[in-house]
């Protein structure tokens, strides 16, 4: 079974994040068959629009926690060495999933997110690479990893949203619903779950008459803009960053929490800002 299944519709490829058990989460696999997905469809002619989704209840929830954060040993690891650590061999691993994930960026042809359920943490980062965002009301989006343990590497947001609104995402780690979404100008459109599978359909198929050269010749104009305001440079210094809070006291302290109470209760604690990372205790046992 594909971890991104792959289907042409005519002129438009259908690509789908299909771990639904975990609700899409990232593992090491899903970024590598995500670019292999959009290869594809940019290596078809008769291709002219992506649309990316999520299989199940959920467009994507992130990193597979339970693989990279609970887990004490093994492949998850690669998120978490030993002290002292190597932050080029972090970088590199990190650095990977995020070309992987901008392969939507970079595709020829425009691709369409269309998220139900949760885009966060590394799911929002997928989410964001796409051209365009449409987007359920009551689904959320959001990077919570920012409150501990993480730092979005593709650093789409201040692109999306200007320095202040950037900063209110990335300072609190909020989620916020489609509609919040929507009025931010984070993603295109927000509708109700009922209407998000018409819209996108609508939305595809009017592009779809657009002969690929020119929707190709669109998305370069527009991507060359974002990429001269320092795009490569902003996602070095974040991916290196990612890097650190996962190895700073706080970053170490959530790893360890993880693996003593399971990544879901800690988790609960990072978000809801019950716990001192710091001094690796709960904030009311603090004085």
């Amino acid at each position: 079974m594909p971890k991104v299944a792959y289907e042409k519709d005519g002129r438009i490829a259908r690509i789908t994040l299909n771990r639904p058990e975990v609700m899409n989460a990232i593992d090491d696999e899903l970024p590598v068959e995500l670019a292999d997905c959009v290869a594809r469809a940019n290596g078809d002619p008769g291709i002219h629009v992506i649309v990316l989704s999520g299989a199940g209840k959920a467009f994507c929830a992130g990193y597979d926690l339970a693989y990279y954060a609970q887990a004490s040993g093994g492949a998850g690891n690669a998120a978490t060495q030993d002290m002292p650590w190597d932050p080029m061999k972090d970088y590199a691993f990190m650095m990977r999933n995020t070309e992987l994930f901008m392969s939507l960026w970079r595709s020829y042809r425009p691709v369409i997110a269309k998220v139900h359920g949760f885009a966060v943490a590394g799911g929002s980062d997928i989410a964001l690479c796409a051209d365009m965002i449409v987007m359920e009301d009551e689904g959320e989006i959001g990077y919570m990893p920012v409150r501990v343990w993480g730092c979005p590497t593709t650093a789409m947001w201040v692109y999306r949203l200007g320095p202040e609104r950037a900063k209110r995402m990335v300072f609190t780690g909020d989620k916020i619903k489609g509609t919040e979404a929507a009025q931010m100008g984070l993603v295109l459109k927000s509708v109700p779950r009922s209407d998000l599978d018409n819209e996108v359909e609508k939305l595809a198929e009017r592009m779809a008459t657009v002969p690929v050269n020119q929707l190709m010749m669109q998305k370069l104009v527009v991507n060359q803009a974002i990429e001269a305001m320092g795009l490569k440079q902003t996602q070095m210094f974040a991916t290196v960053f990612d890097g650190i809070t996962r190895h700073s006291p706080e970053g170490l302290n959530f790893k360890h929490r993880a693996e003593d109470v399971g990544w879901k209760q800690a988790v609960r604690e990072r978000d809801l800002g019950t716990f001192d990372w710091t001094h690796n205790r709960p904030i009311n046992a603090a004085k």
